[in-house]
């Protein structure tokens, strides 16, 4: 049996779990990646991917045991042979950008299907540990910022969320209810039956590989995409008036911190963020700089998937734990992804010819982590 450490990324084939295998495997982990789908943009890292729901408590028994080696999950292998991952990221969520989680059309779905799958991974993770005998693994929750009460975000000015302010709770979503729920459910089963946990609470996760079209883009994706698509001094739909608040983490910050998280005591929940908040208005503004175009806001007030107010990550907790805190700037990352998104757009054309779009103010080089 291989003496690397090994690691079960759930939501391997979506955003941040595929930047994550990528970089589990760079340092050194044998990696199992799961998901419904296959990444959609890159073949996995992963030592080998299991496609199958993890909605099934059977599907879900099997593949949180780690067996020795790669392609013996389609073995039939003996139950002396049964061994627990030592890390369990736990990514898989029904979830999209404000268009699919604040129109209520979608809420049962999200709900019921992000609820199974983390009571299936905890409950046969708890079975393992009671047929083996031993408690090695340790879990990883991605919880989200939507999690706070939405009377904490009716402010455009300073909305910081340290975590103490989760209570009283009053998400303003069904998704963030379930996630607060979530949190409890690993919280609850660390402390009733021993199970390591970390959890961690994401703020605007961005970057390229990210869902940039479809209706369940984050807001990066959706305006980057839209600048990418506008004639030079036209005009893009910004849901809302521009006005309200968030802050954006670029995808190799999270998972820096996520690691860090990880590989400490600290058992959370803790924040993982930028503090660097903006307008909507101002993201425009900063993606048409990227794209050196000028480009006229179409504001949209009549929607139902604005959102709250203003939100902004507060740090001092994880810099107090852990020493972590963002580096790049946010100008920095929407150049990447934009750059991304461009290329991706260009390619659903076809017989469009695909160049690097012009970003020569921006050094690729700067930007390496």
């Amino acid at each position: 049996m291989s003496s690397k450490k090994t690691a079960l990324v759930l939501g391997a084939g979506g955003f941040i779990g595929s930047h994550m295998v990528r970089r589990l495997k760079s340092e050194g982990y044998w990696v199992r990646g799961v998901d419904l789908k296959y990444p959609e943009f890159s073949a996995s890292a992963a030592n080998e991917f299991i496609q199958g729901d993890l909605r099934d408590p059977l599907f879900v028994e099997k593949v949180i045991r780690y067996t020795g080696s790669t392609g013996n999950f389609y073995k039939s292998v003996p139950s002396r042979y049964w061994n627990g991952f030592d890390e369990i990221y736990q990514f898989a969520a029904d979830m999209g950008g404000a268009g699919f989680i604040f129109t209520g059309e979608n809420d049962a779905e999200i709900m019921h299907n992000s609820c199974q799958i983390n009571l299936n991974v905890l409950e046969k993770v708890r079975e393992l540990n009671d047929f083996t005998g031993r408690n090695k693994t340790k879990i990883f929750y991605s919880s989200s910022a939507c999690m706070y009460p939405a009377f904490h975000q009716e402010s455009t000015e300073d909305p910081k969320l340290p975590e103490d302010l989760a209570y009283p709770a009053a998400p303003d979503s069904e998704y963030g209810w379930e996630k607060l729920f979530s949190e409890r459910l690993y919280l609850t089963y660390s402390r009733n039956h021993g199970i390591p946990v970390r959890v961690a609470r994401y703020h605007n996760i961005f970057g390229p590989e990210g869902t940039w079209e479809g209706g369940r883009e984050k807001a990066p994706a959706a305006i980057c995409r839209k600048v990418s698509e506008v004639e030079d001094g036209g005009a893009i739909e910004v849901w809302g008036d521009g006005q309200q608040t968030r802050s954006f983490l670029y995808i190799d910050e999270c998972i820096e911190a996520t690691r860090r998280l990880m590989d400490s005591d600290f058992v959370g929940p803790v924040n993982i963020g930028s503090e660097e908040m903006v307008t909507i208005d101002q993201l425009v503004d900063i993606a048409a700089k990227v794209a050196d175009k000028t480009v006229e806001k179409a504001h949209i007030t009549d929607s139902n998937a604005i959102g709250v107010r203003g939100r902004n990550s507060c740090n001092d907790l994880i810099r107090e734990k852990l020493g972590w805190d963002y580096q790049q700037s946010l100008e920095e990352g929407i150049a990447k992804t934009y750059n991304w998104i461009y290329r991706q757009n260009k390619k659903s054309v076809p017989g469009t010819e695909v160049e690097n779009v012009n970003v020569k103010d921006y050094d690729e080089a700067l930007f390496t982590n």
